[in-house]
Order: structure tokens, then C-alpha cells, then sequence
């Protein structure tokens, strides 16, 4: 390292961004001291103040470090530190700053919700961030921003929420790009208007009741889970959608055209059925379709899924080149007259790849017709995978039909496999 030129150790030395790597190279030597202000990032561990047993706080020894630094550019803090040290490093960093990520550890403190600044208020003097994620994060008042008007990648999660104050917080994000929201509670009524995004992740945790409404006309990908009432008018350009709801129910899906969609995911306890047919309805280009609903039903009361003729969902889905069904959905497309309406000539035309969950003995018989039917005219079918996931029945006929699923494997080998 002595004989390089005093560039390439600056160069070198750049790459490093754990805080304490940085700290112990200051004490290598004068010509390493002098390199290290020129290092982009900086990265403090959760443990970075452990066993710390010098006078000066925390906070003022990522001041001193920081301050030291000409550009930086990307901060991540994951140990603790006050809002007070927050805003005394971001009024030195400020203006470079292009990535920050904080680990705010404040979603069981409400005192914190009456400090001045409080830890959401300081980042606003960061203006010039392309990248903010945070971590545990308490959103129950308005942050005080102004617009990020670079910011492209909002992530936040662990968050306690009100609407209006997550509301405030997306309007300070005009430009983003790309949203993720994760394990954020509080939530009932959410509105999102982002012309720019592309890419947006929702999972809102409680009772499962919040109503959603997403206005992005660029929207790409898009998963939410937890909303019984979703709302998307504009989605010309989506190709994958995931609606999922573990707790709750849904009741109201309201999608644009989904022409270019590709892949559609419907998971939950409890769908109302016309939220399931018209998610099946728009979905009619989809390649991939994942369906894991359990029962249908308006109110309390849970109701299997109605009778879903064979021939006319695969012929409303002539692109479907994979397909994961669940349960009930397979029940469904069992029934009695399910397979009544096959015409000579009919064809499954692209479907390669089918993954059967079964969790129950009933209608062995129309099952196995079904499965057979799969085989029969799925003309470019690759593989099938049977699941048997938690058989409800200590009945002899759950053994009965578990050998004649074994038989239908044994008799289609490779095609077909039991897992």
C-alpha cells in the first residue's frame, strides 16, 4: 500500500463503510488518516456503541466521524441515537446526502411524538435524497418536509401510522418511483396518488379493514395485503398483482384494464365472490395465476366456492402458462357438472406448469377426473405437482384416495409428483 500513489488508497479506502473498519484505519497511519475523508458511505452496526465507554456520547462521535468526511453520501444508523444528533449530522450532510437508512426504534415511544424536531421532522433537511428506508418507525403526527423532489424509493418498515400523517408524508414524496410499506398499523383509509410510481408494496397489519385507493397510471407491480376495499383505476401498464388479505375480508376490488398483466396472485380466508370473478375477469391474459382463497360469503357465515365450469375458465385464460390453485378454487372446478361442457377440439394451449394443493377426501372421484383432465388437454403440459397439505378427514377414505392419487403418479411418472 506505500508504494501506491496517495489516489489509489484514496480510492481503495473509499470502499469501506462500516464505521468501526473506518475508525480502526485512522490509527494505521497519517497517510490512511488523511485518505478516509474521502469515503462515501457509512454504515453503523446495531452494536456499534457496545461496551462504548468514553465521555463523548454516541451521537457526537457519528458527528466527529461524519464531519470529517468531505461527500458523503449514503448513511445507514442502525444503533440508537437521539433526534437532537440526528439533526446535527444532517446539517452537515444535508446537500451530498443521496441514501439514508435509520433504524428509528421509536413505534412504543409517544414521548417522542413531542419532541422538537422529532427524529421524522430532522430528515427533512436531507433535500437532496434519492433513497430513504426507515425502521420502526412512529407516524402519528405530520412530519414536517418539504418536498424530496429527487427522492425515487420511499421504504418503511415496522410503523405505527394515522392516515393523515402517512398521507402528508406521500406528498412530500412527489416523484417516487418505487413504495414499500410493510407491517404498517393504524392504517383504515389510505390514498395514493404518485404519477411516477412503478413498483409499490402494502402490507397494512390489524384487523384486516382498511380501504386503499392507488392513482399511478405508470404502476408496474403491485401487492397489498390487509384491505377489504381496493381501489386502482389506472392500470393499463401493471404486469404483477398480489391481493392478499390474512385477516380480514375483501369486498370490493376496482381495477382498471389489465391488459399487460402477467401474473396474479388472490390470496386470503375470505373473499366475497364477485371480488373473486372479477379479479378472474381482468385477469384473462395472465401467464401465472396463484389462487389460495379458502371460502366466499358476504358476512360471518363462510361458504365454499361456487360450481366453476372447466372449460370456460380455461378458455377465458388462453395465455395461462402456470397455475397454483389451492383448495377450494380446485374443489370449485370438480363439481359434478364442471366437465360437462367439453367440446371435441378443446385445448388448455399453453399451460406448462400446474401446482394442486389438496386438503381434503371429498369428491375423490370428480378430483381425480379433474386431474386426469388436466393431463388430457393440456397439450404442453410439463409438470404437475400435487400437494397434499393437512388432509381434514381420519376417515378411511382420505387413505383411499391418497392411493389413488399415489396410482395417478405412478402411472404418469415424470409428469406428475406428490409432494
Amino acid at each position: 500500500m506505500e508504494s501506491l500513489p496517495d489516489a489509489i488508497v484514496q480510492y481503495i479506502l473509499s470502499y469501506m463503510i462500516n464505521a468501526r473498519d473506518v475508525a480502526a484505519c485512522n490509527c494505521v497511519s497519517k497517510r490512511w488518516k488523511e485518505s478516509l475523508p474521502f469515503i462515501r458511505s457509512l454504515y453503523f452496526p446495531r452494536n456499534s456503541f457496545d461496551n462504548y465507554w468514553r465521555s463523548d456520547s454516541p451521537d457526537k462521535v457519528v458527528w466527529k466521524m461524519i464531519s470529517s468526511i468531505v461527500r458523503l453520501e449514503e448513511l445507514v444508523v442502525y444503533s440508537p441515537f437521539t433526534s437532537a444528533g440526528l439533526a446535527s449530522w444532517l446539517t452537515l450532510t444535508g446537500q451530498s446526502l443521496k441514501h439514508l437508512e435509520l433504524r428509528m426504534d421509536n413505534l412504543a415511544d409517544y414521548n417522542s411524538c413531542t419532541e422538537s424536531p422529532s427524529k421524522l421532522d430532522c430528515i427533512g433537511a436531507a433535500r437532496n435524497l434519492e433513497t430513504l428506508k426507515l425502521w420502526g418507525v412512529l407516524m402519528t403526527q405530520s412530519p414536517k418536509w418539504d418536498a424530496f423532489k429527487k427522492l425515487r424509493n420511499l421504504e418503511i418498515v415496522g410503523a405505527k401510522v394515522e392516515d393523515p400523517a402517512l398521507s402528508a408524508a406521500l406528498q412530500a414524496c412527489p416523484n417516487l418511483t418505487n413504495l414499500l410499506l410493510l407491517g404498517c398499523e393504524g392504517a383504515r383509509s389510505v390514498s395514493i396518488d404518485l404519477p411516477n410510481l412503478e413498483h409499490c408494496k402494502l402490507d397494512f397489519y390489524g384487523l384486516g379493514n382498511c380501504s386503499l385507493s392507488l392513482s399511478s397510471p405508470k404502476i408496474e407491480s403491485f401487492e397489498v395485503q390487509g384491505c377489504s376495499w381496493i381501489r386502482a383505476p389506472q392500470t393499463e401498464c401493471l404486469r404483477k398483482l398480489s391481493v392478499a388479505n390474512n385477516a380480514g375480508r375483501v369486498y370490493m376490488v376496482d381495477f382498471g384494464k389489465l391488459a399487460a398483466l402477467e401474473f396474479l396472485s388472490i390470496r386470503g380466508v375470505q373473499w366475497c365472490w364477485d371480488a373473486v370473478s372479477k379479479m378472474l375477469q381482468l385477469g384473462s391474459e395472465v401467464k401465472h395465476l396463484y389462487m389460495k382463497v379458502e371460502f366466499t360469503g358476504d358476512l360471518e357465515t363462510l361458504h365454499p366456492f361456487p360450481e366453476v365450469d372447466f372449460v370456460d375458465f380455461f378458455n377465458s385464460h388462453p395465455k395461462l402458462q402456470k397455475f397454483d390453485i389451492h383448495g377450494a378454487m380446485f374443489a370449485a372446478l370438480c363439481q359434478k357438472n364442471s366437465l360437462k361442457n367439453v367440446e371435441s377440439g378443446f385445448v388448455i394451449p399453453c399451460l406448462e406448469e400446474v401446482v394442486i394443493t389438496v386438503r381434503s377426501p371429498l369428491n375423490a372421484e370428480q378430483k381425480l377426473t379433474t386431474l386426469e383432465s388436466l393431463l388430457k388437454y393440456g397439450k404442453n403440459l410439463k409438470s404437475m405437482v400435487i400437494r397434499i397439505l393437512q388432509m381434514r378427514s381420519s376417515h378411511s377414505s382420505a387413505d383411499d384416495f391418497f392411493d389413488e392419487i399415489y396410482r395417478f403418479k405412478c402411472t404418469n411418472q415424470p409428469l406428475v409428483r406428490i409432494e
